[in-house]
């Protein structure tokens, strides 16, 4: 039952009730939400067609496919697609992710079938110009290039393929010099072609529009599209666990800074036990902007330049870690310490205080993440990404209220167990 105290906030929150939740009849599952107070309308959404498809000779793949859609269709040039936006004061942006291609766009509600139509256009399709594809792997290949000079990208990338051994999640979903050269633009029409369509895919739309008249659009651009080739989802591997901790330096001349990232996998997003530990997550290295190991590390000790800690829960076992920018020579110093409080952290309760603080930021900020229609958008595309249900934010304020301390400890244990630690550093 909610209490009073949660009530007003529970029903100024988004759920079934003002929520449409429509499917096609392809597939494509639509959410549509109204907002009469803005004059806007945001278009947000994904298709399932990410890194995880990717063969290892070409990794980057569908990094590379997403990045190529906008470069024209067979309707449209690049030029004219952007010059159309431009014009529109609209935004329209596509992007590969390690399970799926995002998309988000944002206009004003009078220019919905731009949106909608330019939209359809580049998932289905796209043309690949050649010349585009160049400039697009040059682009790559220069951001590859920074990535391997930056320290706190190359602890990162370090310290997934530490704890992720052997498992999709160990390769970066950029890919890697050698596998964006061996891309041809071959590569990209036939992974569009494979891999684009409707199932699995999920589109919200929140603004000042009428449900209705959302579901009629979409249908009348996307309810045809079928794609026969399509695969199924990828079902993940277990990850394994290390044999024995595991610590990996990746030496980059030159540099003034090393970056250190140490952690573990921890829950998927839709894990019992995700949500006690997002907020065990808060006090551990989030909650003011540093917490118990920014306190420790960074206030107290001097020893890092930055401090925290991150929980990436997702489709799949996300990383759980602390992450810290140090000077060289107080690597082992901080990773002392930060050892010294993720033991803490995983053997004792955390104080009322610390719980009840937490408690109060996790409920007080999601109105504020609700306030514009691209935080809107994206929420409701979460309820159907996770299957949380319509009803969640709504139900939202109590979950987190009966989250205890001792719920806390157990996600805590659950992951940060030492035989699962793996520590990245990159630097000098």
């Amino acid at each position: 039952m909610t209490t009073n105290t949660s009530q007003p906030l529970s029903q100024s929150l988004p759920g079934p009730e003002d929520i449409l939740c429509h499917e096609l009849s392809n597939g494509i599952v639509l959410l549509v939400r109204s907002n009469f107070n803005s004059p806007s309308v945001v278009v947000n959404g994904f298709i399932m067609a990410g890194g995880l498809y990717d063969d290892d000779p070409k990794l980057g793949l569908a990094d590379f496919t997403a990045d190529g859609l906008m470069r024209g269709t067979a309707q449209r040039s690049f030029h004219e697609i952007f010059d159309i936006l431009e014009s529109a004061g609209a935004n329209l942006n596509i992007n590969g992710g390690t399970h799926t291609t995002g998309f988000g766009s944002k206009a004003l509600a009078e220019d919905l079938d731009l949106l909608l139509e330019l939209l359809s256009e580049s998932l289905r399709h796209p043309v690949f110009p050649p010349e585009q594809v160049e400039l697009l792997r040059a682009r790559l290949l220069t951001s590859l290039a920074i990535r391997a000079q930056d320290t706190r990208e190359m602890a990162s990338l370090t310290f997934d393929q530490i704890i992720y051994p052997g498992h999709p999640y160990s390769r970066p979903e950029d890919g890697n010099p050698e596998t964006i050269q061996a891309i041809t633009r071959e590569d990209l029409v036939e992974f569009q072609r494979v891999h684009y369509g409707p199932h699995g895919m999920v589109i919200s739309v929140v603004g000042a529009v009428a449900p209705d008249e959302v579901v009629e659009k979409v249908e009348r651009l996307l309810g045809d599209w079928r794609n026969p080739d399509q695969p199924g989802l990828i079902e993940l591997p277990l990850v394994p666990a290390p044999a024995e901790p595991l610590k990996r330096n990746e030496l980059i001349p030159g540099k003034f800074q090393a970056d250190i990232v140490a952690g573990v996998t921890g829950p998927e997003r839709r894990s019992e036990d995700f949500l006690p530990a997002a907020m065990g997550n808060n006090i551990l290295g989030m909650f003011g902007m540093m917490g118990r190991v920014g306190e420790a590390v960074r206030e107290d000790a001097g020893l890092a330049y930055y401090a925290y800690s991150s929980l990436s829960g997702g489709m799949g076992p996300g990383p759980w870690y602390v992450s810290a920018g140090v000077d060289p020579q107080n690597i082992e110093q901080a990773l002392d310490l930060i050892n010294q409080e993720v033991d803490r952290f995983a053997s004792q309760l955390v104080t009322p205080e610390e719980l009840a603080d937490s408690q109060s930021n996790f409920v007080g900020r999601l109105p504020l993440s609700l306030e514009s229609n691209s935080g809107m958008a994206s929420a409701i595309l979460n309820l159907e990404r996770y299957d949380l249900g319509l009803d969640y934010y709504r139900r939202y304020p109590d979950l987190v209220r009966a989250v205890t301390r001792e719920d806390v400890l157990q996600a805590a244990r659950q992951y940060w167990s030492p035989e699962r630690l793996g520590v990245g550093i990159a630097g000098p």
